[in-house]
């Protein structure tokens, strides 16, 4: 069964219910590929990997239908055996490849009392560690066919499995492996390109007793990369999102999820899936985090209404009041900073997601001659007050003071942010700011951008068109 994001499990239906997982063997790797024009979804998983199924590369053979072809999906049992998963939204069956590794033991069982689409109570039955056998040659078969590994480790002893230890770093050598850890299981193999445990199992795993916050999250995975072979760890915050460390000296990507209300049970899995389907696509850990917190706050939100975000009012008060009456009440001043001049995309992305670290976002903006001093006479092509008149009538922002310096240190000191957002453009670059933003305990972060959305460039391309005309 799936956990969720907090380590909850999969819902079962309403009322009373009790369900054991499908004996499909105690102990299975296991997959599912979705068939063309569908995203990834999640499977019922008793402890594993999941195995994508490779893309085809121009001039290789076409993507296999998982309708038809037995290779779509592959989960290790001690002979060859096929289900029916039925996708959810009532699409074809999907085609699942089971290889057991277990030689014997009961699936375990998870019991939900539910009331009006709410979980009210849960409670499992212990599951031992599972009896294993040598790990079968079908198992390395799809384990080399794959274009992207899932471990979804669940305490049963399948990942101390030494054959397919050593399977999995095999795997991790040409393909993204992404592993979502256990308190009772083992570290990832070498070559992991992921780790995503949630706050829970980060605590449990480093014993670091910090606060659950953005900075406790991240101090954790910093701990969890130095202790860990792994390439970069996502710690999953639930409905706070997760935080992403690729380096221990670098600043964290920050990626808070949208308000979502509903049974978050699968949503760990979601997120997981999603990452890892993102990653064999060829796109970089921070899109697989972003996208997977996207899919995972999707998920929740369609088993019931949004929670509506709530808002500091900002057209009576002045930032630093604003900021002083939002810190009384013992929250987050979120501050973001720029020229912002011809408001794109990137700039909606970066502000949407920078509003959900904290309760307020003040986003200080240059004066006009600022802007001329660092872009040039030519600029800005949008003055200052309609500039912020524009970034004022977003809803995810609450003030907007300009400053007339070319850099926000003045502003900064006076307002004294307890989170700094920057573009993702950022990462792995030491920003200007941080030194002085740390200094009073605030923290710096990336957040997720937008590719090719360029203030710069798109001038640039408007007058190349004009010239041409």
């Amino acid at each position: 069964m799936g956990r969720d994001a907090q380590g909850g499990h999969r819902r079962t239906g309403r009322g009373v219910h009790r369900r054991a997982a499908r004996r499909t063997g105690p102990g299975p790797l296991r997959g599912a590929h979705p068939g063309p024009g569908r995203g990834a979804g999640t499977g019922g998983r008793a402890g594993g990997a999941s195995c994508a199924s490779r893309s085809p590369r121009p001039g290789s053979a076409a993507p296999r239908d998982p309708r038809t072809d037995p290779r779509q999906g592959h989960l290790p049992r001690a002979g060859p055996h096929h289900e029916d998963v039925r996708d959810p939204a009532g699409l074809p069956p999907l085609r699942v490849e089971v290889i057991d590794l277990a030689t014997s033991g009961t699936p375990p069982v998870k019991t939900r009392v539910r009331a009006d689409d709410s979980t009210l109570l849960r409670f499992d039955t212990d599951a031992d560690p599972l009896p294993l056998g040598p790990l079968p040659d079908a198992a390395r078969t799809r384990l080399a066919d794959a274009a992207a590994v899932l471990v979804c480790d669940y305490g049963r002893g399948i990942t101390s499995h030494d054959g397919l230890r050593q399977a999995l770093t095999a795997a991790a050598g040409d393909r993204p492996l992404v592993w979502d850890p256990h308190p009772k299981g083992t570290t990832p193999t070498p070559g992991t390109a992921l780790a995503v445990p949630n706050t829970d199992e980060a605590l449990r795993f480093t014993g670091h007793d910090g606060p659950r916050s953005l900075a406790g999250d991240t101090a954790r995975a910093i701990q969890l990369l130095a202790a860990w072979p792994v390439k970069q760890v996502a710690v999953i915050r639930g409905r706070d999102g997760a935080v992403l460390v690729a380096d221990a000296d670098g600043h964290p990507l920050a990626v808070p999820a949208r308000p979502a209300a509903g049974d978050t049970c699968g949503a760990g899995d979601q997120l997981a899936v999603t990452a890892a389907m993102t990653l064999a696509a060829g796109r970089l850990p921070s899109h697989a985090i972003a996208a997977a917190v996207n899919a995972a706050t999707d998920y929740v939100a369609a088993g019931g209404p949004a929670t509506p975000a709530t808002h500091e009012p900002s057209d009576t008060t002045g930032p630093l009041e604003l900021a002083a009456r939002v810190r009384a009440r013992g929250g987050r001043v979120v501050g973001a900073g720029g020229c912002f001049d011809l408001l794109h995309a990137g700039h909606l992305s970066l502000l949407n997601h920078a509003r959900r670290l904290g309760d307020v976002l003040i986003v200080c903006i240059n004066s006009d001659a600022s802007v001329r001093r660092l872009k040039g006479a030519d600029r800005p092509v949008v003055g200052e007050r309609e500039r912020a008149a524009l970034l004022t009538a977003l809803d995810c922002v609450d003030h907007v003071p300009v400053f007339a310096e070319d850099t926000p240190e003045k502003v900064l000191a006076e307002l004294r942010p307890d989170v700094w957002g920057k573009g993702g453009d950022y990462a792995g670059q030491r920003i200007a700011e941080a030194d002085l933003v740390e200094s009073w305990g605030g923290e710096v972060v990336t957040v997720p951008f937008l590719e090719g959305h360029s203030t710069t460039t798109r001038i640039r391309h408007l007058a190349q068109q004009a010239g041409a005309r």
